[in-house]
């Protein structure tokens, strides 16, 4: 079992570099590309060389709803996150699929939908009953933030206690790249059209919308500039208030992430600026079309394991890359 860090915003230790090294060191000269980084990068994260494949693989989502979503910037219905809830927990879902194959647990813990789905009741750490409209309101209050971050941090600090070796951090939400869309605009400094994606797949209109949505966003996030917690108040939501607080403490309890999408990243961004050198322990399963992602991910130094135009989000991406993880303790 790791050791468990003060919640207090600080730096974390990074990953053991005499580790890294004798990864390199026993590896062959560069004849498996990238898999070799990705075996030392392990090695580190463990603290031992070689690196061994991780034993228990942990998708964890987190949920909520989104008001701006009923402004129409999704090609989804606002009410249907509750429904890919209810799918991801029975089974039927894509995403749980993809967990299956990767031989990977997935949990879904709603800390902010409309409506409760049923479930274990460990997993409803809702701080929030929806969320305001960014563009007019703010989405959360100072207290339903605080409780967000320290949701995520719970739930991370209990995955690590079971035993995960390797987590995958993902959202269920529809309208969630909105919030993305400004909370990469603030803390990269971009104009709303250059962060602004196709989402779900909108089309123009839509697109139009979404885009005065993030301006609107942006404008009203000025006030707290980079502020993480202020930033996941103003304009961000439960469910990356929660995965900020989860990526922070994975870091601190020193366990690697595979990072999924555009929400992941820009929460990953906030994450890091709240506890520095966290970045360290995370590593980017997929490249989405976002161009949130791209943006996010350049300022972390994280290069995609795979790039395959995916933009379906929950976790999927990353837990695609499972494989390639695990592959890569076999070329040493």
């Amino acid at each position: 079992m790791h050791p468990v860090a003060s919640s207090a915003p600080a730096g974390v230790a990074p990953p053991d570099e005499t580790a890294r090294e004798e990864a390199r060191a026993a590896l062959p000269d560069g004849s498996y590309g990238r898999l070799e980084e990705l075996a030392a990068w392990l090695a580190a994260c463990q603290g031992r060389a070689p690196a061994r494949a991780p034993r228990r693989v942990r998708a964890v989502l987190f949920a909520a709803d989104h008001g701006i979503a009923a402004a129409g910037v999704s090609a989804h219905a606002p009410g249907e996150t509750v429904a890919r809830v209810a799918a991801a927990r029975d089974g039927s879902a894509a995403v749980a699929r993809f967990a299956e194959t990767a031989g990977a647990g997935l949990r879904v813990v709603d800390v902010g939908l409309a409506t409760p789905v049923p479930g274990d009741a460990r997993d409803d750490r809702a701080v929030v009953r929806g969320g305001g409209r960014l563009d007019v309101e703010d989405v959360l209050t100072a207290d339903q933030a605080a409780a967000a971050l320290r949701a995520g941090r719970e739930v991370a600090d209990e995955e690590v206690d079971e035993g995960a070796d390797l987590l995958v951090a993902g959202e269920l939400a529809v309208g969630v790249s909105t919030p993305v869309a400004v909370l990469a605009a603030a803390m990269t400094g971009r104009e709303p059209v250059a962060v602004v994606g196709r989402g779900s797949g909108i089309d123009d209109r839509a697109w139009m919308v979404k885009a005065a949505a993030v301006r609107d966003g942006l404008r009203r996030a000025r006030s707290v500039g980079r502020d993480p917690q202020g930033l996941l108040r103003v304009a961000g939501g439960a469910d990356l208030a929660a995965l900020v607080g989860f990526l922070a403490q994975a870091a601190r309890r020193r366990t690697p992430v595979l990072l999924d999408g555009a929400a992941t990243a820009v929460a990953a961004l906030l994450a890091d600026t709240e506890v520095p050198g966290a970045r360290a322990w995370w590593t980017a399963g997929t490249r989405c079309t976002e161009p949130a992602q791209a943006f996010a991910l350049d300022v972390l130094g994280l290069e995609p394991l795979l790039d395959l135009s995916m933009r379906a989000g929950q976790g999927t991406g990353a837990l695609a890359a499972v494989g390639l993880v695990r592959a890569a303790v076999c070329v040493g």
